[in-house]
């Protein structure tokens, strides 16, 4: 992890399931920082603020509900938010809460699915936001196993609902994402290996005993992209972590994760993340701290 990144030591103890701290403040002073246990936040209220989430970027609406993983970075900044009265909720729990077995029971899975995408964070929708902002509200307020079902309950509600998107890419947040097959599985492997150079479908589709079209099928099938595409998020989630990692130049940066052209990298870079690179290292290095 990158050692300027502030690594938060939360308050929750081993033997408590989760903490909660709901507050009305007037801006967003915290760093940019990461922890161990996965958070939950709600905010409302501060329209015009700033999310950084893994390597996403994106101004807030009125109503905010993100599920952080596991040691993936985050910060919300004040930026352009002129209100004086955030309300903010943030529930930290253990990454460790629901065991592995039991979280593969049948009436589980959806529960699974969500704490997998969390390594990559997860928004939700304003409707979901603003559905369970009632119990996000008062959770604070319940005691003991009471307080558990109900976090158990919000996540399964979390868990189905709908339009929830997920906000940094894999190769940023070294998501380990399971596609239940060793043909992508192999693919991935490869390409995460040889991204700083051309590659081409030919050859992935040769090294997994596949026809082009049919693995440009399956690809897309198993991962919801294309080849194309998912090598795209792969080099510039490489990108977006040298950028924060490093003091290389943007052009030594985009020729070693396979981009030939500075111009096609800054291109592609900004339509996907929103910002230049050059105004995504900036972004990062604002109020970066050394604590470790």
């Amino acid at each position: 992890m990158n050692k300027k990144l502030l690594r938060e030591i939360t308050p929750l103890t081993p033997g408590d399931c989760f903490t909660i701290f709901t507050r009305v403040k007037s801006e967003f002073d915290f760093p940019l920082h990461y922890h161990e246990e996965l958070e939950l936040n709600f905010i409302h209220n501060a329209k015009g603020a700033r999310r950084l989430v893994g390597d996403h970027i994106a101004e807030i609406d009125d109503l905010e509900l993100v599920l952080v993983g596991s040691n993936l970075p985050h910060v919300w900044q004040t930026y352009r938010c002129k209100s004086k009265k955030i309300t903010e909720v943030t529930i930290q729990f253990h990454k460790d809460l629901f065991d592995e077995k039991f979280l593969r029971r049948n009436q589980l899975s959806f529960i699974r699915s969500l704490l997998e995408k969390s390594a990559k964070g997860i928004l939700f929708s304003r409707e979901t936001a603003k559905q369970l902002m009632p119990r996000l509200l008062v959770l604070g307020q319940k005691q003991g196993f009471d307080s558990v079902l109900e976090l158990i309950s919000i996540l399964h509600d979390l868990s189905v609902s709908r339009n929830m998107h997920t906000l940094s890419d894999a190769s940023f947040s070294n998501a380990e994402l399971s596609y239940n097959s060793r043909r992508i599985d192999s693919a991935f492997e490869y390409m995460n290996q040889n991204f700083h150079r051309t590659i081409t479908l030919q050859e992935v589709a040769r090294l997994v005993n596949m026809t082009e079209v049919s693995f440009s099928r399956f690809f897309k099938s198993k991962t919801g992209i294309t080849f194309i595409d998912s090598l795209l998020e792969l080099r510039l989630g490489q990108a977006s972590r040298m950028l924060i990692d490093s003091s290389d130049s943007v052009s030594e940066i985009a020729y070693e994760c396979g981009f030939n052209n500075i111009s096609n990298f800054n291109r592609l870079f900004k339509k996907k993340k929103g910002c230049t690179p050059k105004e995504f290292r900036e972004s990062y290095s604002t109020g970066n701290r050394v604590f470790i």
